[in-house]
């Protein structure tokens, strides 16, 4: 017998494609000989191809031919020397918390896993009760995740504040210091570590002090995201200065990070949350609930992308590879900014361009509008976030004068 009545599904909507994912297929559909895609975040090299890093493969062939290796579940907060190796990156070998026993790390699916698991935790137990009416607040604009992340772990109330200056095209910090003082005590700002996602527009070390200070002083929680630590200058301690200056200060706080970018790992999801609590007491009792919401939710990790961080950042020679091999990449990146501001000024293009060296990592946000956007992507074969967001390595030596000729001619014909 056929069963022939409705669907139990039939009333679920249809769900907007993810943007960024959507731009990515509508390029490979393009049968445009000279398309660029300029959207998706993922490193490439000058010739337009993913990159797997030279460290990463000589690590692979140590795990392989490791015979004490096995496929047993690894503990539930994950490989122990991951966790602690991801944790001391970020915040110094020398950092006064982690001598002080009151670091700990939750090793997680992804920057996005880290995120996810920090809202969740927060949602639960943050200032010691479970009020989903906690504002959360993130950068206006921000990478789209943000808002969804904390908005389906349960937090009603998710909040822009101030970032982007579109007049000046760099950081709004008057407006930023104002949303950090008009804001409720204790609540909750996702803070990008560096290479802030779309924008490119990072805070100044004296800046991030202004910020921190109001921060203290008025309770509110930071969360960092960390996703480009190395990719955006070449330094992981230059990098990393916003969130160790927070932490020398004495911010209990997390840091969500990725291991995608700077080791190309993009499939393995390797990521990292970095808890800094008050004292080793607090910190035991919070990994504790975070083994609980990872048991419903993943309840073990993968080993093979986090073996590979693990054994590089432990090895000295590994290590000094691997920064070697990252350095390359943000070179690459601060080239084609130097050459696309060049060729935009070269030609005349309306406007100033010097955001696009004064901004920082892998995106930049062009200032171009929607409808510029638009024609970018329709006549020009250029794909790009409706936000005029790019994807710095998707240039390449052999179509930069390409992109730089179609903004210029999107510019001077529409407006």
């Amino acid at each position: 017998m056929v069963c022939t009545a409705m669907s139990l599904f039939h009333e679920v909507p249809q769900a907007a494609p993810v943007a960024v994912f959507k731009l990515s297929q509508d390029f490979n559909n393009d049968q445009f000989p000279n398309k660029v895609n300029l959207g998706v975040g993922a490193y490439r090299t000058d010739e337009g191809k993913p990159w797997v890093l030279p460290v990463v493969k000589k690590v692979e062939k140590i795990i392989v031919n490791d015979d004490t290796l096995n496929h047993e579940y690894l503990p539930i907060l994950g490989l122990p020397e991951f966790r602690s190796s991801a944790s001391m990156i970020a915040l110094g070998d020398d950092s006064p918390a982690i001598h002080d026993n009151r670091v700990g790390a939750v090793q997680c699916l992804g920057g996005t896993g880290a995120l996810k698991m920090g809202a969740e935790f927060l949602r639960r137990f943050y200032n010691g009760n479970n009020n989903t009416n906690t504002p959360v607040y993130v950068s206006a604009p921000t990478w789209e995740n943000h808002n969804a992340v904390f908005s389906n772990a349960g937090f009603e109330d998710v909040r822009p504040y101030k970032y982007w200056d579109a007049e000046n095209r760099g950081l709004d910090l008057a407006g930023f210091l104002g949303d950090l003082e008009g804001c409720p005590e204790h609540s909750i700002f996702v803070l990008h570590a560096c290479a802030h996602n779309p924008t490119g527009t990072d805070p100044t070390r004296e800046q991030w002090m202004q910020i921190a200070e109001v921060m203290m002083r008025r309770r509110l929680f930071a969360f960092f995201d960390s996703a480009y630590q190395g990719f955006a200058s070449g330094d992981l301690d230059k990098d990393a200065w916003a969130v160790r200056y927070f932490v020398s200060l004495g911010f209990e706080m997390f840091c969500a990070q990725s291991f995608s970018k700077n080791f190309g790992l993009y499939n393995e999801r390797v990521g990292n949350l970095t808890i800094v609590a008050r004292d080793a007491n607090n910190l035991k009792r919070v990994l504790s609930q975070m083994e609980k919401i990872v048991r419903t939710t993943w309840s073990n990790p993968p080993s093979q992308g986090a073996r590979v961080v693990a054994v590089t950042l432990n090895s000295p020679v590994l290590f000094t590879e691997w920064k070697e091999n990252v350095k390359t990449m943000a070179d690459r990146v601060l080239l084609m900014r130097a050459q696309l501001k060049a060729r935009l000024q070269s030609l005349g293009t309306p406007g100033t361009w010097e955001h696009i060296t004064d901004q920082i990592g892998m995106f930049s946000f062009t200032g171009l509008n929607p409808n510029q956007v638009e024609y970018m992507v329709k006549e020009k074969h250029v794909y790009l976030m409706a936000s005029g967001r790019i994807n710095m390595c998707g240039l390449t030596t052999r179509n930069i004068d390409y992109v730089a000729e179609s903004i210029h001619e999107a510019v001077t014909r529409i407006q």
